[in-house]
């Protein structure tokens, strides 16, 4: 089953609370004062495969100014009514650095705003605590997994972020990479609809794929680990999978909560390494 906002809300031990972005839109985020506004879109970072803010339409209190919050700000939730709490109040938010829509998110940027709240500098897992202090940021290390052939493989660290040519730090609008072309080893497989987030971690856990243009009625996913390139001045997505591997995977259902044991056979299926079991 789902809640009303299209997410697997069912809970028991073999339920992964996974979140779909799109039914994030126009939640509201409530500050400790008041409402803040509502979230419009999720930055995330193509390198760790996390959301790191939320892009909030601050409404006519602050003459509909968008601001980015931080999911390290958010400090609780209630999906059913669509509410995220945020550790802020308005006054702080009202003299947080103005953020210009027009142009990407830039690294000084990030810094500044990380200095102004306090909050983690993600890319380096140092921030700054009360007072400027730097604080540092505990790096988890998933522990090794079993393929479906039973060999232990260990799952990859994340990586470190890196700054490309030009400044861009990395992040993506996930508005705006929903609608990229997907595209396997032999050719053409659909396009992105929605991502599936850790409610917890924030972390991008997998791509929905729409393959309705190839195989009619029929949705997929596939974890992040399994791109091999992402052209973003060509709004293509590449995965190192043959298409009939792809058709032939477990269909994925929406009105169904993902269960732990779905997640174990879709990625025994592809012989990749199991995410770390949630608790």
């Amino acid at each position: 089953m789902t809640d009303a906002n299209g997410a697997n809300c069912k809970k028991g031990k073999d339920t992964i609370m996974l979140r779909n972005t799109k039914s994030l839109h126009n939640f509201e985020l409530r500050a400790r004062d008041g409402t803040l506004g509502k979230v419009k879109d999720l930055i995330f970072d193509d390198l760790r495969w996390t959301v790191r803010y939320a892009v909030v339409d601050t409404g006519a209190w602050l003459m509909s100014r968008k601001v980015l919050i931080s999911t390290t700000a958010l400090a609780g939730s209630e999906w059913d009514k669509k509410v995220l709490d945020v550790n802020l109040t308005k006054e702080q938010v009202k003299n947080s650095p103005t953020l210009d829509t027009e142009q990407p998110v830039s690294r000084d940027y990030e810094t500044t705003l990380n200095r102004y709240y306090g909050w983690p500098n993600y890319w380096t897992g140092v921030g700054f605590g009360v007072g400027g202090v730097a604080v540092a940021e505990p790096m988890a290390i998933p522990a090794p997994e079993l393929t479906g052939r039973g060999a232990a493989v260990a799952v990859p660290a994340p990586t470190l972020g890196r700054m490309a040519p030009g400044g861009d730090p990395a992040l993506r609008s996930a508005n705006e990479v929903a609608g990229y072309h997907i595209e396997a080893l032999d050719g053409s497989i659909g396009h992105v609809e929605d991502f599936l987030i850790d409610d917890r971690s924030w972390d991008l856990r997998y791509i929905v794929i729409d393959t309705r243009n190839w195989l009619p009625g029929k949705k997929v996913v596939i974890s992040p680990e399994w791109i091999s390139d992402v052209k973003w001045s060509q709004s293509t997505v590449y995965v190192d999978l043959p298409r009939e591997d792809i058709k032939d995977s477990p269909e994925y259902d929406a009105s169904k909560p993902m269960s732990f044991s779905y997640s174990e056979t879709l990625h025994d299926y592809y012989e990749r390494p199991r995410y770390p079991k949630w608790e």
